[in-house]
């Protein structure tokens, strides 16, 4: 049997950077800083992976109007991805040259599109949790995080209110419409409650007054997505088993095939420049 090579000091250097999993090599940050650091790859993530998702109906949409609404949905998120990832490292390293086991996106916004129900299903119940927690996060002690939100609460107003008349629309429509709409709401209702859940590093920024606590959100919210549903003839889906850890890099198999889409130039061309 062959000897092996012995290992260079570049080498070692090399290996003592890779965590577990070939992971990104986040900073070295104090603990406050790393607690801030993950809630802006939160923030970013999450209308990253909702901005690509929604651009996947471009050329695919019901009609022309839908498909230009949906286009513009996802400008706005990829608009806020770039403000918060930028403001956390580098924008185009932090989206594009992470593996799947370094997004902290939640599970919702990386679901597949399934039919327009869905989409609006999805959008509905992102949006609303997303409207409601920017509007208190403009009152965050953060600077940079009061100004984002004053920012991007004023677009996904509108997100909220679009999905909402989607909603209403497909679920008092036509029976083909209300049975998937409901089919639309049943698939994401699972993944509702990882929106209110909180981890020590969102606990910390809750403490010193940088975070809005999602928890105090849910009885508002659920009140909200209760009101929209019965303006379009629709009940809750009954409550399953939730499915979370999105925000702890454990995510569904879909992620991985988005990434694989979306990352696909900037890694096999790293030195491209437009």
């Amino acid at each position: 049997m062959p000897s092996l090579p012995p290992i260079r000091p570049e080498d070692e250097a090399v290996a003592a950077r890779i965590r577990p999993h070939g992971a990104f090599d986040a900073p070295d940050l104090a603990p406050h800083e790393s607690a801030r650091f993950d809630y802006l790859l939160r923030l970013g993530d999450d209308a990253l992976i909702l901005g690509q998702r929604l651009s996947e109906w471009c050329g695919h949409a019901p009609a022309v109007e839908v498909d230009l609404s949906l286009a513009n949905l996802a400008l706005d998120l990829i608009g806020q991805a770039n403000l918060a990832l930028g403001e956390a490292g580098d924008a185009d390293s932090l989206a594009f040259h992470r593996d799947v086991l370094d997004f902290r996106n939640c599970l919702l916004v990386e679901q597949p599109n399934g039919d327009f129900a869905r989409t609006v299903a999805r959008q509905l119940l992102y949006s609303t949790w997303q409207h409601l927690a920017l509007q208190r996060l403009t009152g965050s002690s953060d600077n940079f995080l009061s100004e984002f939100a004053a920012k991007a609460v004023k677009e996904v107003a509108y997100h909220r209110e679009l999905a909402s008349e989607w909603v209403v629309r497909l679920g008092d429509g036509t029976e083909e419409s209300a049975r998937r709409m409901a089919d639309g709401l049943d698939w994401c209702w699972r993944f509702v409650p990882e929106l209110f859940e909180v981890d020590a590093h969102l606990e910390e920024l809750i403490g010193r007054g940088i975070a809005p606590d999602p928890r105090e959100l849910e009885a508002e919210y659920r009140a909200a997505i209760g009101a929209v549903l019965a303006n379009g003839q629709l009940q809750p889906p009954p409550d399953q088993r939730p499915i979370i850890g999105g925000r702890r890099g454990h995510h569904s198999e879909h992620l991985g095939h988005l990434l694989a889409l979306m990352q696909y130039l900037p890694r096999t061309y790293p030195n491209a420049t437009w």
